[in-house]
């Protein structure tokens, strides 16, 4: 394994890519048919956490001011995770990306069909999926998280 293949404990578990078949990919995406750096080419792990991390605390702010009016929703925490579902499947239906994504440079795309969007069933479940932080975490060869496997999307930068 040479330098710039060495993976870090924050890349998390490697998984054999779902397109592997070729041998190892000489940069992340490249068996999706990505280039390895510029616009469309697979956003980097910690990029990709960085997005989560704006959305999360995006959300967090909104539930505190929305408790300070009503707690009938739940508390904090439980009303953070609500909403963070929520802004995870209206954004990425609407405009495949989260505000956190979009800051950061990048947005959701299907693997299977470049021209047609992400859609309500994959964002929801790529939403849940995130929402459950294991699937999340767990990211195969290309750098693609489980959820993102699971749904046929990656994550890009724009």
């Amino acid at each position: 394994m040479s330098k710039s293949q060495r993976r870090s404990w924050l890349d998390g578990p490697e998984i054999p890519a779902e397109f592997s078949e070729h041998g190892p990919a000489r940069w992340p995406g490249e068996h999706l048919g990505l280039p390895a750096h510029g616009p469309n080419s697979l956003a980097s792990v910690m990029r990709r956490a960085g997005g989560v991390t704006i959305d999360w605390i995006g959300c967090w702010i909104v539930a505190a001011f929305i408790n300070i009016f009503t707690s009938v929703l739940g508390g904090t925490a439980t009303l953070t995770y609500l909403l963070f579902i929520v802004l995870g499947v209206t954004t990425v239906t609407l405009f495949a990306r989260t505000p956190g994504q979009a800051v950061l440079g990048m947005g959701v795309a299907r693997i299977d069909s470049a021209n047609e969007r992400v859609g309500f069933v994959r964002a929801l479940a790529r939403t849940v999926f995130t929402a459950l932080v294991l699937p999340a975490a767990m990211v195969d060869t290309d750098g693609r998280g489980m959820h993102d496997r699971a749904t046929g999307t990656a994550v890009i930068m724009a």
